[in-house]
């Protein structure tokens, strides 16, 4: 189980972006959280996993308090926490299996992962996660020469190589057009059920969290404002969460 504690964060500017978020997320859910650009949605999640360092606050995960992890400590724990990227952040430059096998570097030494040299075993692995999202005839080719759909399908793949209990995709389908922003979310959907690996998934689109999503938080203004099913945010909920004049926009 992940435990959130009043987690709170205020950058150096001053802008404080989470005011005491608390909630638990159960092994196995896919928990969307929701709310608008600004509203500390990547913050939360990147909080997480320390890319970010709160401010005060407390988050445990299978009873490890993840925000008093030394440094060592953390990159253990990240190696079972997979990230995925609203702009991807591949190498673009550098081929899909490449990209793809960096996922593995929390795993290796600091010689080998300098040199970038992975096993046999890896670059199995890496295949693996590729035909996992319908890519291995892209192994060999540059990253930036693939659409942005195939780019994050990618980033995924390099997700799974970590072998992850735990996936935080932020805003994964931001940057996408409406179908292939199903055909990323359905990859995170398959993963969750069939894998059973924990899904935190930010979205703008309510029609997607209703589609994929087991349980909701939603934030505004850094604080939590909605935790619970999908289904219960009502129109009344969701002009609370997006404001009066917001209008429900639907993702075909």
């Amino acid at each position: 189980m992940l435990k959130v504690e009043n987690l709170s964060k205020t950058y150096p500017n001053g802008t404080q972006a989470l005011k005491n978020v608390s909630f638990e997320v159960k092994e196995g859910e896919f928990l969307a959280v929701i709310g608008l650009s600004g509203s500390g949605k990547s913050t939360l999640l990147r909080c997480i996993n320390r890319l970010i360092e709160p401010t005060s606050g407390k988050i445990t995960w299978d009873d490890e308090d993840i925000t008093a992890a030394s440094s060592s400590e953390i990159r253990k724990i990240r190696r079972k926490i997979g990230m995925v990227f609203q702009q991807f952040n591949l190498v673009k430059r550098s081929s899909v299996l490449t990209n793809v096998l960096s996922g593995r570097l929390g795993y290796v030494d600091t010689l080998t992962s300098s040199l970038h040299l992975f096993s046999a075993a890896d670059h199995q692995r890496a295949m693996d996660s590729l035909d996992q999202v319908g890519l291995t005839d892209k192994a060999h080719v540059r990253a930036d020469s693939l659409s942005g759909g195939q780019q994050q399908r990618v980033g995924i793949a390099r997700a799974l190589m970590q072998e992850p209990r735990l996936i935080l995709a932020d805003e994964p389908v931001a940057s996408l057009d409406p179908v292939l922003a199903h055909s990323i979310l359905k990859y995170l959907e398959q993963l969750n059920k069939e894998r059973g690996i924990t899904v935190l998934c930010s979205l703008h689109f309510l029609d997607l969290v209703h589609r994929y999503a087991t349980s909701a938080i939603a934030l505004k203004d850094g604080e939590m404002v909605f935790q619970g099913l999908p289904k219960q945010i009502d129109d009344a909920q969701f002009k609370a969460i997006y404001g009066q004049e917001a209008e429900r926009v639907s993702v075909i």
